[in-house]
């Protein structure tokens, strides 16, 4: 009996706990608040397919080795005429005379392996003109690079977006496939995950004319840029003359959040430096006051304040006439880091919950169905032992609502299609331990002990089969995407279900109706 008592307590524990996990989804309100997510084909939602502009991570790569280059040769006591950028991964340098021309080869092959020599060329009047390249495997490494990246900020935008099981994944070798499921905002969201959210502080050019450069005279070393709002039309933004530098980018910040201005009352972003973002900030200001330092958002200017004096302690404001849920996500963006190139939205479907709610209408009645069909077999042909394994069954679907539930899983349409196969699973588990039963009771063993032996004998068969099921299920779940895993979730819920019910829970019923009530026959 203390077995059986033992039994009767863990299958109790269980049944309360599922039902509890389960309410919530039938009835909203109920602890733990916590219905079941439904994927993409059952809720609706957005599907997209972006594209990584990889060729702009490969010139923002040869711009830095440009800067690189340019720091390399003042150190060496090189002299150099200049460095320019003459392709997507391309530059040449020029020198004046022979000898320098040899120590950029020296420096070069010493100290910079992932750059080609591809020519020296003598232009004249001792000049020589030095072309090198990004070599072909570090482009290679630098797109891979890109792409990879690209994921892993969009996937953390998302988390911090609050999505439920997203699906993000690369697609051939620049794509990101990315279903936002029960997504009804999708302006805001393709905002979010399109922003690239480079953080640039710039100088502004105070020694430029800014009229003449916005009409095309700019200066060497500057550029206009506009500042950032609603208006389509660049004319109507307040145009500023930037120097291209960037002293500080947002790659140092560990921290961006909304507050609220006490003397405006409007919001901004406050951020926060690193320890080596701090001291290059502070470095930056007390070289620069009273001159205006420019916050540049993915070439939009959104503030140039005067600084003052020298700023340390790594923090630092964005403003700009942008409300509280613009503050909200421009804080996102930037806690989630930049995007190593931008990224092109190539396919946008946006799924409707009508869809939706015919997949699960059809799927309900695909397993009501099926589930119907095997209840009238087994109450059939094993009479009232089907009886008891048709309670089983329920049980067991209660068991995978459960803990697709409580482990925050998401159901899909195949894994719906998962829970119609669990069924006739967890019924072949019993339809063995009932032979084993049956040619037992042939043998003429009483009642009590064909059941006993019918359920020893059957369970290691069981467990071998639901084993190799599993870790096959497993091993889904593990290398399988999108549909493959949300099959893989149900199918493993459900092994695991069907082993209990049909070795714990079949078993406790028929022990207690053979000792506690001393049934004489068994209906099989």
């Amino acid at each position: 009996m203390k077995t059986v008592s033992w039994k009767v307590a863990v299958v109790g524990v269980a049944l309360i706990v599922s039902i509890i996990y389960v309410l919530p989804s039938f009835f909203p309100g109920w602890w733990p608040y916590k219905q079941i997510n439904l994927g993409l084909d059952l809720q609706g939602g957005m599907h997209l397919v972006l594209e990584v502009k990889t060729e702009k991570a490969v010139e923002s790569t040869t711009e830095r080795m440009r800067n690189e280059l340019r720091t390399a040769f003042r150190e060496a006591r090189i002299r150099q005429r200049g460095i320019d950028v003459t392709g997507l991964s391309k530059l040449s340098v020029d020198v004046s005379g022979a000898g320098d021309a040899d120590q950029v080869e020296k420096l070069l092959k010493s100290d910079f392996p992932d750059l080609d020599v591809l020519s020296t060329m003598e232009r004249g009047s001792g000049n020589f003109r030095i072309d090198v390249e990004l070599t072909p495997e570090w482009v290679d490494q630098i797109q891979k690079q890109a792409v990879d990246q690209a994921l892993e900020t969009i996937r953390n935008r998302i988390d911090e977006f609050g999505v439920t099981e997203p699906d993000i994944r690369i697609q051939g070798t620049r794509r990101i496939l990315v279903q936002l499921p029960g997504i009804t905002d999708t302006d805001r969201a393709k905002q979010l995950i399109g922003k690239t959210a480079l953080l640039e502080f710039k100088l502004l050019d105070d020694t430029g004319d800014l009229a003449s450069a916005i009409a095309g005279s700019i200066p060497p070393g500057s550029e206009v840029l506009y500042e950032a709002g609603d208006a389509v039309d660049e004319e109507k933004r307040r145009p500023y003359l930037v120097r291209k530098e960037t002293l500080l980018t947002g790659a140092s910040l560990t921290d961006a959040r909304v507050q609220i201005d006490t003397q405006f009352n409007e919001p901004y972003v406050a951020i926060d430096f690193d320890r080596r973002g701090a001291r290059d900030f502070e470095r930056i200001t007390a070289e620069n006051v009273k001159k205006n330092l420019a916050i540049i958002l993915d070439g939009r200017v959104y503030s140039a304040p005067v600084i003052q004096e020298k700023i340390a302690g790594g923090k630092a404001r964005i403003t700009g006439s942008f409300d509280m849920q613009e503050a909200r996500d421009l804080a996102i963006v930037l806690r989630a880091g930049a995007l190593p190139a931008p990224v092109e939205i190539i396919e946008e479907r946006t799924v409707g919950p009508a869809l939706g709610h015919d997949s699960i209408r059809k799927g309900i009645l695909s397993m009501a169905v099926g589930g119907v069909l095997v209840l009238l077999f087994m109450m059939i042909y094993y009479k009232g032992s089907g009886m008891i394994a048709n309670l089983a069954l329920v049980f067991n679907i209660i068991l995978i609502a459960a803990g697709l539930s409580a482990f925050g899983a998401t159901l899909t349409l195949p894994g719906m299609a998962g829970i119609i196969l669990t069924i006739g699973m967890a019924v072949d588990a019993n339809v063995i331990i009932f032979e084993r039963i049956r040619e037992e009771l042939r043998l003429g063993k009483t009642p009590l002990a064909a059941i006993s032996a019918g359920f020893d004998r059957a369970s290691l068969t069981i467990l071998d089969a639901n084993v190799t099921t599993l870790i096959a299920a497993l091993v889904l779940f593990q290398f399988g995407t999108g549909p493959v895993k949300g099959f893989a979730v149900t199918l493993s819920l459900g092994v695991l279900a069907s082993l209990f019910t049909a070795l714990v829970f079949c078993r406790l019923i028929f022990e207690n109706l053979y000792t506690a009530y001393k049934f004489k026959t068994v209906s099989i």
